[in-house]
């Protein structure tokens, strides 16, 4: 997603892409998440002001593209104990609640806005600035977009693996490619070509496991966290999430894992549940059955009814910048070379703000 929408950026700029993508269609992270545009939890700042910034311009691309299915359908983060309560009352406190449209709603305000939720809990925090598109269909959607520009070419099934001189690459077909700068948005992929531009690559990777299941038979109406979420996200941090993390421990699978839910409807009705966070490496190369267990569990807490089959489990892998204080890893790593990697679990949210940031400063 972040090379297509610095494809986005460029050809709206008037200039030609020749996108090169190593899969025949992507694989990664792009397509292993939520679908979220989530504004609520970053951090105060550079990441928030990305955030709310991508947010608009998923809202204005997918009133061009369709097929995006962008929706501002805003979330809840539902809350089932007091201390979960006290943080989310000490986060409508910040100076910019406003700006993420922060609102506390008590149960049967929750039910009334997302009547999906019938299970037992106090309230929720409401945000109406996050929204969701379909990640599966994001891509191809877009592609289809900038393909009728007339100046934009999609290479697939071709790995990167040289740059030449300052203005071109080889890939693993010994095809040449040539223009007046190259753009590498290379995921999780840090080895070797990215290894050789840039050997100390402050970035990590992160794993995780989501599932899907078959359709809910009836609206979610708004994207739905559980307090959990609030152990994971920047701007909850304070004196209510200390306490909360001193009196009210995860249970041991879901601190294990880092673990929070997030639930998102997609467009036939089934659910994406989500997530687990592993760090260390090597990473297993199967998946966890009681990461789900716990996920479900918690999920039909909060919908009040078992939840539908499970059809899907997955894996997957994405790039996270070691450094804090930034939102993604941009670096010229050679004379009209540049990679831009490791958004981490903000990629998908952020990715359009991040290519503009890039066109930018590369004066495209």
């Amino acid at each position: 997603m972040l090379g297509t929408m610095h494809a986005w950026q460029a050809v709206e700029r008037g200039h030609e892409v020749v996108h090169l993508e190593r899969e025949t269609e992507a694989r990664g992270a792009s397509v292993r998440n939520f679908g979220l545009v989530w504004v609520s939890g970053r951090a105060g700042g550079e990441e928030l002001a990305t955030a709310q910034r991508a947010r608009e311009l998923w809202e204005g691309i997918g009133s061009r593209v369709p097929g995006l299915y962008f929706r501002a359908n805003g979330s809840l983060t539902v809350v089932r104990t007091e201390a979960e309560l006290a943080v989310a009352e000490q986060a409508l406190t910040r100076p910019d609640a406003a700006e993420r449209g922060y609102r506390l709603l008590d149960a049967a305000e929750t039910r009334a806005l997302n009547p999906a939720l019938r299970g037992d809990f106090l309230g929720a925090l409401a945000c109406s600035r996050d929204a969701a598109v379909e990640p599966r269909l994001a891509q191809p959607a877009l592609r289809a977009a900038l393909e009728a520009s007339g100046r934009y070419t999609f290479v697939p099934g071709r790995e990167v693996r040289e740059v030449i001189g300052e203005n071109a690459v080889r890939d693993d077909h010994g095809q040449l490619h040539q223009g007046d700068l190259v753009v590498l948005c290379t995921g999780a992929w840090l080895g070797g070509l990215v290894r050789e531009l840039a050997p100390e690559l402050p970035v990590r990777k992160v794993r995780l496991q989501m599932m899907q299941t078959d359709p809910l038979g009836e609206p979610l109406t708004t994207s739905v966290a559980d307090g959990d979420s609030f152990r994971y996200y920047p701007a909850f941090a304070g004196t209510a999430l200390d306490s909360l993390r001193e009196n009210q421990p995860q249970p041991p699978v879901a601190a294990e894992h880092k673990m929070q839910l997030l639930m998102v409807q997609r467009q036939d009705g089934g659910l994406t549940i989500g997530d687990t966070h592993e760090y260390e490496h090597p990473f297993a190369f199967d998946v966890d059955e009681d990461p789900y267990e716990h996920l479900a569990g918690v999920a039909e807490e909060l919908l009040g009814r078992p939840l539908p089959r499970i059809r899907r489990r997955w894996a997957g892998v994405y790039a996270q910048t070691v450094d804090t204080t930034r939102v993604v890893h941009r670096e010229q790593v050679r004379d009209g070379v540049w990679l831009v990697t490791g958004p981490g679990g903000r990629g998908m949210t952020c990715s359009p703000a991040i290519a503009e940031t890039t066109a930018r400063l590369l004066n495209l």
